[in-house]
């Protein structure tokens, strides 16, 4: 069998990462799983590395990439005595300590490694639209977070798809830099709040689309306009943007952990036990970042929660491993 770890971390985005630096910090030596390279949001990096310029990240004035960035913080979490490895976690099972967590394929396999404690930091994805082009042009005119990047369209006509309340938000909060924003969505009326409604409703940089969809996204190297379709009639239109923001919401990525960790219905980690923040139901197993935030899904608010989670993680230890 393998030997137990302190602290193994599922996840290696700003959260994880950062939950990496501050065990390592305090002498856990922390396993982190990385995930396997790939082009979806659960990568190693998380999100920052499908992004570009990252100008709201404290300490970069002059901004700095999403993928440098995530190097910076996995360099400074192995200067201090993490391993990384880029492994994707196939099953894990939480049900008794230490716990057991499998790499490849686990059926009838031993664990792959043991752990006293876990530090789940795996993340979400956005939902997009499945069009070609969308993945290449994400942080080239495609975004899924507006308060990331709103500012770069300072005088643009851009369009938002959805029409939830993460839709309306999105828009409303693009009108303090666009003159102009095109709400599209599949249907004549909208999913989202009264109050959220009225707000978008009677803003009159906004202009809605109603009964259409995105065909087709236009570019090669950056976004030059897309392709409405109605879904009534099915005619097709262009339309002239140089933005879009995809609202059609997020997807935790917590399947490894149904049936043992608790989750709300939408597949978020619940945590917080009145103690610690980043507890869930299970003693010794933690959560940070997106994977239980809907709310924020910043890189800041992410990294914040791992450094929680962290501490958490080494009292939790002290407590009831090395007491």
């Amino acid at each position: 069998m393998p030997a137990i770890r302190n602290v193994v971390i599922i996840g290696s985005g700003p959260a994880g990462l950062t939950a990496a630096i501050y065990t390592a910090r305090a002498n856990l030596e922390p396993l982190i799983l990385e995930g396997e390279p790939s082009s979806t949001s659960d990568q190693p990096g998380g999100q920052l590395m499908l992004t570009t310029d990252v100008e709201n990240f404290p300490g970069f004035p002059e901004g700095i990439m999403g993928p440098d960035l995530m190097q910076r913080f996995r360099e400074q979490a192995v200067r201090f005595g993490a391993e990384a490895k880029l492994e994707k976690v196939t099953k894990v099972d939480l049900s008794e300590r230490p716990f057991k967590i499998w790499v490849g394929e686990p059926e009838g396999a031993e664990p792959t490694y043991l752990a006293h404690s876990v530090i789940v930091s795996t993340g979400a994805k956005s939902l997009l639209l499945d069009l070609p082009k969308e993945h290449e042009l994400i942080g080239h005119g495609v975004s899924t977070c507006a308060t990331c990047d709103g500012f770069f369209f300072r005088g643009h006509n851009i369009a938002v798809v959805g029409g939830g309340d993460s839709a309306i938000e999105e828009a409303t909060f693009l009108t303090k830099f666009a003159d102009k924003v095109t709400l599209i969505h599949r249907r004549d009326e909208l999913r989202a709040s009264k109050i959220m409604q009225d707000r978008a409703l009677n803003n009159e940089k906004i202009e809605m689309l109603w009964n259409h969809e995105v065909a087709e996204i236009k570019g090669d190297t950056k976004l030059e306009g897309i392709r409405v379709r109605s879904t009534v009639s099915g005619e097709e239109s262009d339309l002239d943007v140089s933005g879009l923001f995809v609202a059609i919401g997020h997807r935790p990525n917590t399947d490894l952990f149904v049936g043992q960790l608790d989750m709300e219905e939408s597949g978020y980690l619940v945590t917080g036990n009145g103690v610690q923040v980043t507890a869930t139901n299970i003693e010794g197993v933690f959560a940070c970042g997106d994977v239980q935030d809907h709310t924020y899904r910043q890189a800041i608010t992410a990294s914040g929660s791992g450094c929680s989670a962290a501490i958490d993680a080494e009292r939790w230890l002290e407590a009831n491993v090395h007491a």
